[in-house]
This record gives structure tokens, sequence and C-alpha cells, in this order.
């Protein structure tokens, strides 16, 4: 069943279709807001409430554009209001990526450094503007089109155009510098 006829069984009352309908984009919108986030009981918290807005608002999707887009902004949205509240401002989270499974043995030194990659990446992420960090997420780890981050951001195609580029001009020097940096303290 497409997405559209699960919304239309939704607004007749329909709760396996509801049930259905976030099982399917629970993982999307999850993931998206835990690289937000960085917390996983954080982002749980932040995908049930998104959920919740998004189940709520349902009679407000157009059909303009695909649900997985309306969706993220809805998430994106949610995030953003959470993290100027009051209540954000009492708790202290970083930023961290998506902890991926090793899907094949690997040698313990490979997974070391996969985690060290890891590790340099996500600090190279949180030292990202929000809107830059925002785009480079939604384009690389969400695989959206520009057209898409811009209708989520709310911003222009050019705009996101820029932050991404800026966003990874500014993670590649990060790497670079923090490459050169363990260079020097080894002696390298």
């Amino acid at each position: 069943m497409k997405d559209q006829e699960l919304i239309a069984d939704i607004l007749r009352g329909s709760r396996s279709s509801q049930e259905v309908l976030v099982r399917r984009h629970y993982k999307l919108v999850y993931s998206f807001l835990y690289r937000m986030a960085g917390d996983k009981e954080l982002a749980l918290d932040l995908t049930q409430e998104a959920f919740i807005k998004i189940l709520n608002n349902l009679g407000k999707y157009k059909g303009s554009g695909e649900f997985r887009s309306w969706c993220l902004t809805i998430a994106s949205n949610h995030a953003k209001d959470y993290f100027k509240s009051k209540a954000h401002q009492n708790n202290t989270h970083t930023y961290e990526l998506h902890e991926y499974e090793a899907k094949t043995d690997k040698s313990v030194s490979s997974i070391f450094e996969k985690n060290e990659k890891r590790k340099e990446i996500k600090e190279a992420l949180n030292v990202l503007p929000d809107f830059q960090r925002e785009a480079i997420l939604l384009k690389y780890y969400n695989d959206m089109k520009i057209s898409e981050i811009a209708r989520v951001t709310n911003a222009t195609e050019s705009t996101v155009k820029s932050r991404l580029k800026q966003g990874l001009g500014k993670l590649k020097l990060y790497l670079n510098r923090s490459e050169m940096d363990e260079r020097n303290k080894n002696g390298s």
C-alpha cells in the first residue's frame, strides 16, 4: 500500500494503517534525529513526539513532494524547537554519528581505525553550524536531493548548495588539520 493510500485510511480512522505508516518511516525519522541529537534516549523521545505531530497533521499533507521529506521537515522543526527550549538548555548533549555495526569479520586494528575515523567525523560535524550540519546529514546520511533538503529546511536550493559546499569545506579543513596534528604529535 502506498503512503497516500495509508494516509487516506488513517484520515478515515484506520489504526492499522497508522501503525504501518509509522513503522515504514520510523527508522528514517529516528536516524535523522539521532544524528541531530547524538543521544539515543533523546532521539527516541524526539522521534515519538515527531510522529505524534506527523499523525496529528496528516490532514495538512497535500501530497506534493515525497512524504518522507514532509516527515523529515516536521522532525527537523521539532528538533530545532527542542534545542531552543529550556528543557534542552538544562541538558548538555553532543552530536554523534550513528554507529554502524560491522557486517563482516574485521581485524581488530581495522575496527579501531574505523571507530577512530567515526570519532573524527563526529567531532568535525560538531564544529559546523547547525544549518550546515543539518544539510550534510540530510544529503549524505538520508540520501536526499537538493530540492528535498530545500523543502525540509525551508531554504532555497542555492542556499542548500552553499551550505553543503561550505560545510564540506570546513569538514575537510578540520579533518586535515586533525590528521596533521596527529602526525606532528607522533613525530611523523
